[in-house]
């Protein structure tokens, strides 16, 4: 779940600014614009070029491509988590926007408010588990790829030693925490992961500084769920390993780059909108992954991971588009040994969505 904490101290200004101007997708013409059903998209950050917001608005732009003038875009940056948002989703709301798209988790209270407001819209939020009429959630199962990513770490690691800059303690970290130690123990059980909190999801200063420390504690490849570039960045500074995150990241450290876990956003936006155009919307919880190519491990290093590694990569890769293999399938242990899923069980969304301890193979203990 996704709460960017970016430019805090400029956010409110920014997104002001950037509601009045209303940043729309050109369109044939003015009658056109006028007869197209509004589709707005909230951001937290600057879309940049790399990272979370990066990848929503790669997604957005891939709406706009499809749908072409049978759609107005409006893209709205730098709207922190906080009353101010319900203010951008409320005004949108207000301008006739038939679906509103909220990116950050830290929307999810102010989002359904408004949209308790607005029954004729409809209402939709990343990363969120709430729900109401004209207000659904929708995610991409990003610990799919973390997984991935540890089966090429585990045969890359040289110290048996990974490291993994955390953003915020809440299950979808320890997902991808869990999913990154799992894929790796999976091809060399004697890999442990550390973890260091930054409890940020952007703070390049603070990323620097977290991945420098894995690095001293021998760490020698790093996955992070944080959205700068500044953990690949270090890694390539340090001459050690790293994944790109949300993005394909390989340009701010190709030396270190192993692959990047990417996200999506396209797949589900263009189903969405198309979906609401056709009045065949339902407010069913959405969760998409590799089979729905919603998420993958993607630019994969062939020179720096074995082809045992890659082809392992691969077919787990099949067997998650396939459906007949789950990460979380059992069996599966806690820190201290403890089978918490057991063999031919798996864990359920609800249960993924909970999820509140480290897979065996974890360093440390998970902050209160």
């Amino acid at each position: 779940m996704k709460k960017r904490n970016v430019l805090t101290a400029f956010a409110w200004g920014a997104a002001s600014l950037a509601l009045a101007a209303a940043v729309t997708a050109p369109l044939a013409g003015a009658a056109q614009a006028a007869e197209a059903p509004g589709v707005a998209f909230v951001y937290l950050g600057n879309p940049g070029d790399a990272g979370w917001t990066f990848a929503h608005d790669q997604g957005s732009k891939e709406a706009q491509a499809k749908f072409g003038n049978k759609i107005k875009i409006t893209r709205i940056e730098n709207v922190p988590e906080s009353a101010d948002s319900e203010r951008v989703f409320r005004d949108l709301a207000n301008k006739g926007n038939k679906i509103i798209f909220g990116s950050s988790f830290g929307y999810q209270d102010f989002e359904l408010k408004v949209a308790k407001d607005f029954p004729d819209t409809v209402f939709l939020h990343a990363t969120g588990y709430k729900k109401a009429p004209n207000f659904g959630t929708y995610d991409v199962r990003m610990y799919q790829g973390a997984y991935l990513a540890g089966v090429a770490a585990g045969y890359v690691t040289k110290t048996n030693t990974l490291g993994f800059v955390a953003s915020v303690p809440i299950p979808e970290v320890v997902r991808n925490i869990n999913a990154y130690t799992l894929g790796a123990r999976s091809v060399n059980p004697k890999v442990h992961t550390k973890v260091i909190w930054i409890n940020s999801w952007f703070d390049p200063g603070k990323e620097k500084q977290a991945a420098e420390t894995l690095i001293g504690q021998g760490a020698d490849v790093l996955l992070q769920n944080t959205d700068s570039s500044a953990t690949l960045a270090t890694a390539s500074e340090k001459h050690v390993h790293a994944f790109g995150w949300d993005s394909d990241m390989k340009k701010f450290g190709p030396g270190a780059h192993l692959g990047s876990v990417v996200a999506h956003w396209g797949v589900y936006y263009n189903a969405a909108i198309q979906q609401v155009l056709d009045g065949k919307w339902k407010n069913d919880p959405v969760w998409w992954g590799i089979p729905q190519k919603a998420v993958d491990l993607e630019d994969l290093d062939t020179s720096a991971v074995p082809a045992d590694a890659q082809r392992k990569v691969a077919a787990k890769r099949e067997e998650l588009a396939s459906g007949k293999w789950d990460v979380f399938a059992g069996p599966i242990k806690d820190q201290s040994g403890t089978v918490k899923v057991p063999a031919g069980k798996t864990l359920t969304d609800p249960e993924l969505q909970r999820l509140n301890w480290y897979v065996e193979g974890v360093d440390g203990s998970l902050p209160k």
